[in-house]
């Protein structure tokens, strides 16, 4: 891609400014009233911010000034970093507000606005992720933009202030150059984001393909896939077991050709539950790991990354005999119970932060030596000491006494050393355990976001009622009772009959995306299958034809990400359909489960006939996004297969909700989304191994494996620095 000339010549030189530009600082900004608390929490910042909107726009124009776009989240680290050396710069203020009209804007609240500029701003700088600082024409065009800058030169980067005043100077000097260059992004940006080219006829050959990138991929030392950092993914951990799940049955030649697939899952997982990446003490993981081995994380945990991998987890220990999948999975519940739910009113939090101020960096979950010895026994501390690695230098690079916990050794490789039996070591063990984590819930703790998301929510109600099934002897955990109270919460403040869903339960109003539609319309089938109700079945096909009608693509086939009478977003407000599974499973292909799901209950052709179009839409290029489409890959394999069908003996409905085509139609089915875990025969087992049983209790970049998005090729791209 084109960058703008004034990139590559000389900077301009500082410029002095005349007073009166600056907000005064003791008043807060209009952040202040703002529903994110990621926006509110900028509200003291000397800088005159606006939230995405006309507003914003508006003064661009009458004022003829440049945007200013900075999207991040109340759980990224380097936006909190940037926050302080740059926005809170006094004299860096001055030159923003004289200059441009800053709009800052959480990318939680607002993943249209993020996905879009995320794809523009890439192809300008190779670069994506959060926070990303876009530079934009007064109607959002973009002509420039990157990542994380400094505040002045350094780590190979320009400083935030030089850039400023390059781009002001080369906004009133060289504007036609700069709207030639944005109206070509734009372009671009355009074409790319609803697939231009990529629709051909759909053949299941495709999930070949993608295993085989999948594997080529595979860390067979450390689990994973390729190189650091490495971030999970769930979509293609379950594509391979559900591949490997198609061997049962095949003849023993077959099954030994495809057991290299149960590995490569059991081993990622294994790997990820005994590294720094999962939280040791109370469960749950981090977004992502910054080694190779899964040792050190970024550690602000994301609820969308929880309920995946509670997925992968209750999945894979369905079909394997080790203990630590069920027991990871059994953590994660907990750990949400306890940190990420509202479990009064029903509903899961967003996220919890990695840090708690901006001077550490995860301290609330590292330890010294001395923290571990200060709280525990001698004897408590040496097993602790040897299984998780505590020593006296850890592997944090701002306090190199500070150790992430992860498992070194077995438990019974510590009792050995230790020369005690294994149950001693074991108790020992749990309960050093237990008093770390109570004297970690006396540290000043990271912030939890408890804004609750509409498809972040269905994610996990899905997760959680599978999680009921699975787990039988964990029904202390009231997986099922929550599921359903969130649901019931969502389809009372959050869905209505003529829209569907927003996108917040409790808050103002948002417009829901393709993301909040379908993601509901899984989660309500779910609770229909594990319960009966047709509450849940009457609001799954709504909500499903809602989706067809609003977002769908009638001539092109799949759906955009915004409905068709939304009112206009502003700035790059150009159609999209997404596709990629990053960082969630890829909406297009969620909904193409969801038709095949609600055909495989009603028999009505027409949802099978918008996903085949689905399929179709994104066919010519699925193959080439390998990993990032494990999902449309899942779809893939259901839309060929057809969904597993159980006759269930239920009693007629009196009333029973209207088919698309308008004829009544009773649910006649009853399945799972996937063959489920709990009906797949189980292959031989090994002994299990002693059980070490655990008490219940950034830069923030993208994936470098990522494929980019503008480009629409394999070839993977760097990371934010």
């Amino acid at each position: 891609m084109f960058l703008p000339r004034f990139v590559e010549a000389e900077l301009a030189p500082p410029v002095l400014f005349s007073k009166g530009c600056l907000l005064a600082l003791a008043t807060k900004n209009r952040l202040k009233d703002s529903a994110s608390p990621y926006l509110r929490s900028a509200a003291h910042q000397p800088i005159d911010w606006h939230e995405w909107g006309d507003a914003a726009f508006e003064r661009a124009k009458a004022e003829d000034k440049p945007i200013l776009l900075d999207i991040g989240a109340v759980w990224c680290h380097w936006c909190h970093v940037i926050d302080r050396e740059s926005y809170e710069n006094v004299e860096i203020a001055k030159i923003i507000n004289e200059h441009f009209v800053p709009v800052k804007v959480d990318r939680d609240e607002r993943p249209d606005v993020d996905s879009r500029y995320q794809s523009a701003i890439s192809a300008i700088s190779g670069q994506g992720g959060w926070p990303l600082t876009g530079f934009l024409l007064s109607d959002g065009k973009p002509f420039f933009g990157g990542t994380y800058f400094p505040p002045d030169d350094q780590m190979g980067r320009p400083g935030f202030r030089r850039v400023l005043l390059a781009v002001a100077d080369s906004y009133r000097n060289k504007r036609a150059e700069l709207e030639r260059a944005a109206n070509s992004l734009s372009e671009a940006v355009a074409q790319a984001e609803v697939f231009t080219g990529a629709r051909a006829e759909f053949d299941v050959g495709v999930v070949d393909a993608q295993i085989k990138s999948i594997t080529q991929l595979f860390d067979i030392k450390n689990g994973g896939f390729g190189r650091a950092p490495k971030f999970p993914h769930s979509s293609a951990i379950d594509l391979i077991l559900e591949r490997y799940q198609q061997t049962v049955g095949r003849s023993a030649a077959a099954r030994r050709e495809e057991k290299h697939l149960l590995a490569i899952a059991e081993t990622t997982l294994e790997k990820m539950a005994r590294g720094g990446v999962y939280d040791q003490l109370a469960g749950g993981f981090h977004r992502y790991s910054v080694d190779e081995r899964w040792l050190v994380p970024h550690f602000e945990k994301m609820s969308y990354d929880n309920s995946e991998l509670l997925k992968n987890y209750l999945h894979a220990s369905q079909m394997v005999d080790n203990w630590r999948l069920s027991q990871t999975a059994e953590s994660i519940v907990a750990w949400v119970n306890e940190t990420l739910s509202d479990r009064s009113s029903g509903g899961f939090y967003a996220s919890q932060d990695a840090d708690y101020s901006l001077e550490d960096d995860g301290d609330y979950f590292t330890w010294t030596l001395e923290e571990v010895r200060a709280v525990l026994s001698p004897e408590e501390a040496k097993v602790i000491e040897l299984l998780y690695d505590v020593e006296e230098h850890g592997e944090m690079h701002h306090n190199p006494a500070k150790n992430v916990l992860w498992e070194a050794r077995e438990l019974e490789e510590v009792a050995e050393t230790l020369k005690i039996d294994w149950d001693a070591a074991s108790k020992l063990a749990l309960a050093a355990e237990f008093k770390m984590l109570e004297a970690r819930r006396n540290r000043p703790t990271p912030f939890v976001d408890k804004t609750m998301y509409v498809s972040w929510n269905a994610m996990f109600v899905s997760a959680y009622l599978e999680a009921d099934r699975i787990l039988t002897e964990s029904s202390y955990l009231g997986c099922k009772e929550f599921a359903l109270k969130t649901l019931n919460r969502m389809l009372r403040e959050a869905w209505s009959e003529s829209r569907g869903f927003g996108h917040r339960i409790g808050g103002p109003s948002l417009e829901g995306s393709l993301d909040d539609q379908v993601f509901s319309v899984l989660a309500l089938l779910d609770a229909y299958e594990a319960t009966l109700d047709p509450r849940y079945f009457s609001a799954a096909q709504k909500t499903m034809d809602l989706c067809i009608a609003r977002y769908g693509d009638a001539e092109g086939g799949a759906f955009f990400d915004r409905p068709s009478d939304a009112a206009p977003m502003g700035g790059l407000d150009v159609r999209r359909k997404p596709f990629q599974d990053s960082p969630t499973p890829g909406a297009n292909s969620v909904a193409a489960i969801a038709l095949i799901r609600m055909h495989a209950f009603t028999g009505d052709d027409r949802y099978r006939d918008f996903a085949q179009k689905t399929l179709e839409a994104f066919a010519g290029i699925a193959p080439q996004y390998g990993l990032f489409a494990a999902t449309y890959g899942l779809a893939a394999t259901l839309f060929a297969h057809h969904p597993l069908q159980v006759p269930a003996c239920r009693r007629p409905q009196r009333n029973p909700p209207s088919s698309p085509s308008g004829k009544a139609s009773r649910p006649r089915l009853f399945r799972p989304d996937l063959p489920p875990p709990h009906q797949r025969p189980r292959p031989v087992h090994r002994a299990p191994r002693k059980r070490h049983r655990r008490r219940c209790h950034s830069l923030s970049i993208r994936d470098p494996l990522a494929p980019k998005m503008l480009c629409r090729r394999s070839s993977h791209r760097g990371v934010s620095l």
